[in-house]
């Protein structure tokens, strides 16, 4: 199917707002479970480490394994493609293209993914399948156009992806990081992130001159400012941020991703019985390494997007 950004407006399915998910754990009741990706200092993941290598560390306290998985798990992904009229600026929508089609070419037969678009709505253009092919079908081909609601696309599709059985689950969002019109803060958003248990990876499609570090990189303050707020987003759902502007760069920011996905931990361990944010720290008994997890939980009564 050719789906054009003025299709995808009437063809594609809107998603219908959830309410926020109960951002808390009670003591006793339930398990704090989180994702964690190990790499050495050349950046290397590392495998098959037995729940003995981890310390988990909640508010600062030693706190005991409860539940340890290891090993490869199938990827439950949602891609999240923003179609906004800011994405026409420098070639960013075919940027953005490009970055999908990389993606479907590093799934395995029992990953699974899902595509939505958004401007100043959250649109499903393929639901969760593990027949890839729907989403290399799904031509994003059209001109950009409407406002963009990064923020609350991110929230919705991160409560989505939550309800996805499997172990390894994330959300990647494809954008050039301009958000216009969104009720949710950055803050707000990363906290209902967290307490859903979905990293948020973002994928920062710009011109070379927007791209910090590059020859010709003229980047402004606001650029700044953006990239900075969208980083910290990705770090407290314990994801990731990469900016990109040539093929060579997406190459690898993909395949990273997949990499990451692919041979994470899961650890569980009971919830504090303080109410409020708890952060989070995982220490590794061996040297060199080092853990790459979300920011911290809620526990009590609610207050999501405290940090």
């Amino acid at each position: 199917m050719c789906l054009s950004a003025a299709v995808l407006a009437q063809g594609s399915t809107p998603v219908q707002g959830t309410q926020s998910p109960e951002a808390t754990f009670r003591g006793g009741t339930e398990a704090v479970g989180i994702t964690v990706t190990i790499r050495d200092s050349r950046g290397k993941v590392i495998r098959d480490l037995a729940a003995g290598d981890f310390e988990v560390f909640d508010s600062g306290s030693l706190t005991p394994i409860t539940d340890f998985f290891s090993g490869e798990a199938p990827i439950s992904l949602a891609i999240l493609m923003d179609i906004s009229g800011s994405m026409a600026v420098g070639d960013n929508m075919a940027r953005a293209r490009t970055a999908v089609a990389m993606l479907t070419g590093a799934f395995q037969p029992t990953d699974e993914a899902a595509l939505f678009t958004f401007d100043s709505k959250l649109r499903q253009v393929a639901s969760f399948t593990s027949s890839i092919e729907t989403i290399r079908q799904a031509s994003l081909e059209g001109r950009p156009w409407g406002v963009t609601s990064l923020f609350d696309s991110i929230k919705e599709t991160a409560e989505l992806v939550a309800g996805r059985s499997n172990k390894h689950r994330a959300l990647l969002v494809i954008t050039d990081g301009v958000d216009t019109v969104s009720k949710l803060t950055p803050t707000e958003v990363s906290g209902i992130a967290a307490s859903v248990q979905v990293p948020v990876y973002l994928l920062s499609v710009v011109t070379p001159t927007d791209h910090a570090g590059e020859e010709l990189a003229a980047e402004t303050e606001k650029r700044r400012a953006e990239s900075a707020t969208l980083a910290d987003l990705a770090r407290w759902t314990g994801g990731d941020m990469r900016m990109v502007s040539r093929p060579e760069h997406t190459q690898q920011a993909v395949q990273d991703l997949m990499t990451e996905l692919r041979y994470q931990y899961v650890i569980s361990f009971e919830p504090g019985s303080r109410p409020g944010w708890h952060p989070i720290e995982v220490r590794l008994r061996k040297k060199n390494m080092f853990a790459h997890t979300r920011g911290g939980y809620v526990a009590g009564p609610s207050r999501s997007g405290s940090r």
